[in-house]
C-alpha cells in the first residue's frame, strides 16, 4: 500500500495540497502559509469537518480559556482510574443527559475505538460469548485499524459495503454477531440504520456505530444521525462512537453506552480511557461550551442553515450524494494526477478542498471531497461551483434537479 500510494502523496505535497499551514480568520476563511499575515492569500476552506461552523465559535473558545484559567492547569498526568478534573465529570454528565446514554469522553475517536474493540471481541458485551465481529468493507480506518486485535481474540469477517444480506446470513449461521460500521461515511453515504435495527431485533445483533460525521447535525439536542434513530433507551446491544471535534465543534471523542454494567466495564478496562489519555482541560471546557449551544435555539438554526447550504451546492453540481442531507460531497474524477491538478487549480483560485486518492479510495477512483458547513456563505459556495464546473463541465446539475427532494 505504501509503495503504491507514495507517488500520489508526493505529488499532492508538491502541489501544496497536504500538510498545509495557515491562520484561522472569520467564518470558513483562513490565511495560507506562515509568518507575517500581510501579503498571505485568504482561502475559503472546504476541508474542515466543522459542519455547523462551531470550531471558532466564541462560546466554545471562551469555554476552553475559562477552564484553563479556573484550574490553572491544562493536563493532570494521572490515570483516570485515580484522579480526574471536576469539569470532566460535569462534561460526561451533561453529554449523558443530552444524548440519553451513558457517555464517556476520550481525547480522540480513534482512541475511543481502540479501547472498545478488544472489549467487544472478548465477549464481555455479549453475555460472555465471543461474537463474530463483522466489519463493513469501507469502515473508517479508525475502526479497520483494529482488525488484527479483534482477530487475535475472536473470528473476524469483512463484508461488502452496506451488504445487509451478507450480514443476515452471518447472523443466521452464528449465535452471536457484532457489526462495526460508520453512521455517515467520510467519503459520502450512510449506513442503513433501519435495516440494522431490524437485524438487531430479529437476531440480537450487536451494533457498534462510529457516527463521527453525524453528531450534532441531527436531533433536537444534536444526538446525531445514528442515535436519533434508536429508542430513548439505547440498550445493551448498541454502542455509538462519535466525535467532539467535527459537527460538535470542540475537541475529543466519546462513546455512548446503554447500560451501567457497560459503563463500569469501560471505565475500568478500556485501556485508553483508564491510562493518561483524557481530553485536556481546554478540550473539556470547549466541549462544555458546545453543550450550551446544543441546549439553545442556535443549534436548530445552524442545522437548518447547513441544510440550505447543501442545497445550494446540489443545485449546481451533480454528485452521487446529490439530494441527501449530509454535508459531504464527493466529486469523482478517476485519475489521481488529474484530481491533484484540479485540486491545485481550486486552491490557486482561493478554495481549499481535499483531494482523495488511494488508499483512502480505490486506485483509479480519485476525486475531490467538499465539506459544506453552516458557516459558508452561499456566494462562496456558488463561486466554488463555478470553479468546479469550469474544469469539469459534465457534472453540472440539470435545472431543478434537487428542488423537489426533501432535506432531512
Amino acid at each position: 500500500m505504501i509503495n503504491k500510494s507514495r507517488a500520489y502523496f508526493d505529488a499532492a505535497h508538491a502541489a501544496g495540497l497536504m500538510a498545509v499551514h495557515g491562520r484561522s480568520m472569520t467564518g470558513r476563511t483562513f490565511v495560507l502559509g506562515t509568518g507575517p499575515l500581510e501579503g498571505r492569500p485568504e482561502i475559503i476552506d472546504f476541508v474542515r469537518c466543522s459542519y455547523l461552523g462551531l470550531d471558532n465559535h466564541p462560546v466554545i473558545v471562551a469555554g476552553a480559556i475559562e477552564a484553563i484559567e479556573t484550574h490553572s492547569s491544562l493536563h493532570w498526568s494521572c490515570a483516570r482510574t485515580r484522579l480526574n478534573f471536576d469539569l470532566m465529570a460535569e462534561l460526561e454528565a451533561t453529554l449523558s443527559e443530552m444524548f440519553c446514554a451513558r457517555v464517556l469522553a476520550f481525547s480522540t475517536v480513534m482512541l475511543a475505538n481502540l479501547g472498545a474493540m478488544p472489549i467487544l471481541a472478548s465477549g464481555q458485551l455479549t453475555g460472555g460469548r465471543k461474537p463474530v465481529v463483522v466489519f463493513d468493507r469501507v469502515a473508517h480506518i479508525s475502526l479497520a485499524y483494529h482488525k488484527p486485535v479483534v482477530a487475535d481474540e475472536t473470528r473476524m469477517e469483512t463484508i461488502a459495503h452496506n451488504d445487509i444480506d451478507a450480514l443476515e446470513r452471518l447472523c443466521r449461521e452464528h449465535p452471536v454477531v457484532a457489526y462495526v460500521c460508520d453512521g455517515i461515511y467520510s467519503m459520502g453515504g450512510n449506513s442503513p440504520i433501519k435495516e440494522l435495527r431490524q437485524l438487531q431485533e430479529r437476531y440480537g445483533l450487536f451494533l457498534y456505530i462510529d457516527d463521527a460525521h453525524g453528531i450534532s447535525l441531527f436531533g433536537r439536542r444534536g444526538e446525531g444521525f445514528a442515535r436519533s434513530q434508536f429508542p430513548q433507551v439505547l440498550g445493551d446491544r448498541t454502542i455509538i462512537a462519535a466525535s467532539l471535534a467535527k459537527g460538535f465543534g470542540a475537541s475529543g471523542g466519546m462513546l455512548m453506552l446503554g447500560t451501567a454494567d457497560h459503563e463500569a466495564l469501560f471505565r475500568r478496562y478500556s485501556i485508553p480511557y483508564a491510562f493518561s489519555v483524557a481530553p485536556n482541560l481546554a478540550a473539556v471546557g470547549a466541549a462544555l461550551g458546545s453543550c450550551k449551544i446544543h441546549y439553545s435555539p442556535e443549534l436548530g438554526e445552524r442545522q437548518r442553515r447547513l441544510a440550505q447550504r447543501i442545497k445550494v451546492f446540489d443545485r449546481r453540481v451533480a454528485t452521487s450524494q446529490q439530494g441527501n442531507s449530509f454535508p459531504i460531497r464527493m466529486i469523482s474524477i478517476g485519475s489521481e494526477a488529474k484530481a491533484i491538478a484540479i485540486a491545485k487549480e481550486l486552491l490557486d483560485a482561493g478554495f481549499y478542498a481535499s483531494v482523495t486518492f488511494f488508499p483512502t479510495v480505490a486506485q483509479g477512483r480519485a476525486g475531490i471531497r467538499v465539506c459544506i458547513t453552516a458557516d459558508h456563505e452561499a456566494r462562496d459556495i456558488e463561486r466554488l461551483c463555478d470553479c468546479i464546473l469550469e474544469r469539469i463541465p459534465d457534472i453540472g446539475a440539470p435545472p431543478g434537479a434537487v428542488s423537489a427532494l426533501p432535506l432531512r
